[in-house]
């Protein structure tokens, strides 16, 4: 006969109850803030835009003479416009950011309190096992990198 193998139980800690919700709802608070960030950075990138756009229409102006100086303000003009795409990039992050608190905080949740009777356990798609799902780390005009 032979010995049965026992594997030896996982380190644990004990967390007082009211440490574990305070952590929680701090991580949630960042969650929300993420999101405002996320907000945020959406609006300033829209008007920005407009206002690009506006400023390019009105350099398109035929009565404009040519000279190198407007063609650099052009050319600068439309390098900022390019650069403006890294909202979508900063977005990504916030959004896989705060799947991965929220994923944490009802993990720690489930884990320290359990759930009770009849309780329903809050939805959260499983934490994202990529650790960053924006690789691009630099733009350059005509270059594109789809996700």
């Amino acid at each position: 006969m032979q010995p049965e193998l026992t594997t030896p139980a996982a380190p644990s800690v004990q967390m007082p109850v009211m440490l574990v919700a305070e952590l929680q709802d701090s991580l949630l608070v960042v969650v929300h803030d993420l999101s405002r960030l996320d907000s945020l950075l959406a609006h300033t990138m829209e008007n920005l835009m407009e206002r690009f756009t506006s400023a390019s229409a009105n350099l398109a102006d035929p009565a404009l003479m040519e000279s190198k100086e407007l063609d650099a303000v052009r050319s600068a003009l439309h390098a900022a416009v390019t650069e403006l795409q890294f909202q979508d990039m900063a977005s990504q992050l916030i959004v896989h950011t705060s799947k991965i608190l929220q994923g944490c905080a009802y993990r720690l949740a489930a884990e320290s309190m359990g759930s009770e009777d009849g309780e329903a356990v809050p939805f959260v798609e499983e934490v994202p096992e990529r650790p960053n799902p924006v690789t691009q780390d630099e733009m350059d005009a005509g270059s594109i990198e789809l996700f």
